[in-house]
């Protein structure tokens, strides 16, 4: 949602002094409507602008889609459409994958402006007597294991772990109970068939430690005994990604090997260009 803020016009502000010893403690922060990420300030009051407009996003998309419930996907693009027609000159990787036919997912919806949203919008309309709109998380891994049964080969570039980590790996999974309720075959059988394959390559990048225990620091080649990464070609980084992933970025834009692919417009594997803003 930070970067849907970004694209909306509002701004990130680098706090002054340090977060060890800030010059303004986080209460008076809260009394001004001052939030802080860490080392970064954002306006209470646009933030909350911003989650009014993703409500009426969602007001929009009732009225035009129906009440029901819809994947991340198709909101996460609805979203980026109004930020192409509303605000285009403003720079946004919603934006920009809305425009590219680039599907987005966000397990996790609700922890941002859009959870904001979603609950002012079903409240209303709740009020005013008519059914809502909602999230379907099990539209986003259906959909997301569609996208891994369409393509021959997948891999995996990770920041960070958490939900969407394991979300992008388990749909190597779900291609494969989905096999198995195809053709009848077991889960071992398959394997040895290499019906399904496991992600091929998988970059993580991370500071979390595997010996905790938790999902973010479990290592790729862990990941090769539940079915899911290869590990032929897998790697774990260890270090902060904010500072990091701009040099493999920089290193893969100037070796120039993307000019030659065809971009993949995932998104129309669900619905032709333009139907975010034309479902009815």
């Amino acid at each position: 949602d930070q970067d849907f803020f970004e694209g909306l016009g509002y701004q990130h502000y680098i706090a002054p002094g340090s977060p060890e010893a800030p010059p303004v403690d986080d209460p008076t922060l809260r009394a001004l409507m001052i939030d802080r990420i860490y080392d970064t300030y954002i306006n209470e009051d646009d933030l909350r602008a911003c989650d009014e407009t993703t409500k009426r996003i969602f007001d929009d998309c009732r009225d035009r889609w129906g009440p029901g419930a819809y994947s991340s996907r198709e909101f996460i693009d609805a979203m980026g459409a109004h930020l192409a027609k509303h605000h285009p000159k403003n720079e946004s990787i919603v934006k920009t994958a809305h425009q590219r036919r680039i599907p987005i997912f966000c397990p996790a919806f609700s922890d941002c402006s859009a959870g904001f949203g979603i609950v002012l919008h079903q409240v209303e309309k709740a009020e005013q007597g008519l059914a809502p709109v909602a999230f379907d998380s099990g539209k986003d891994f259906r959909e997301l294991t569609d996208i891994k049964m369409a393509c021959k080969d997948t891999g995996l570039l990770m920041m960070g772990g958490g939900v969407p980590k394991n979300f992008a790996q388990d749909i190597v999974v779900a291609a494969e109970l989905l096999a198995e309720r195809r053709t009848g075959k077991g889960g071992a059988e398959l394997r040895a068939e290499n019906e399904i394959g496991m992600h091929k390559y998988a970059i993580q990048f991370t500071v979390a430690d595997a010996r905790d225990g938790a999902l973010s620091g479990s290592t790729l080649r862990e990941a090769c005994s539940w079915g899911k990464v290869d590990v032929v070609h897998e790697q774990m980084v260890y270090g902060e990604y904010s500072a990091l992933f701009p040099l493999l970025a920089s290193d893969a834009y100037h070796r120039a090997s993307w000019k030659n692919r065809k971009a993949f417009k995932f998104n129309d594997l669900f619905e032709p260009a333009g139907a975010a803003t034309q479902k009815a």
